[in-house]
C-alpha cells in the first residue's frame, strides 16, 4: 500500500466536506482509480470528477499518471470564462 494527501479546491473542498485528505491505495495504482476510490468514499464528489482538473506534486497531471508514496495530489474544480 502506498499513502498520500489530497487537497480540494473551491466547489471539490465543498462536495468533500474538507480541504484536504489522506488517502491510501495499493501500489501501482494510478490517479483514476484514486478518484473512483475518492467517489466512493465522498459520494458528492462524482458530478465533478469528471471535469476535475488534476496535480500530482504540483504538476498537471493525468488519470493514468501512475501513483507513487508521499504524493500530493490537487483537485481543481473546472476553469470557464471569457
Amino acid at each position: 500500500m502506498i499513502s498520500g494527501r489530497i487537497k480540494f479546491f473551491s466547489v471539490l473542498r465543498e462536495a468533500a466536506g474538507c480541504s484536504e485528505s489522506e488517502w491510501e491505495i495499493k501500489e501501482g495504482a494510478n490517479v483514476e482509480e484514486l478518484l473512483a476510490h475518492l467517489q466512493a468514499k465522498m459520494p458528492n464528489l462524482a458530478k465533478w470528477i469528471d471535469s476535475a482538473w488534476l496535480a500530482v506534486n504540483r504538476r498537471y497531471a493525468t488519470p493514468e499518471q501512475v501513483l507513487q508514496d508521499g504524493d500530493e495530489v490537487a483537485l481543481f474544480p473546472p476553469v470557464s470564462g471569457g
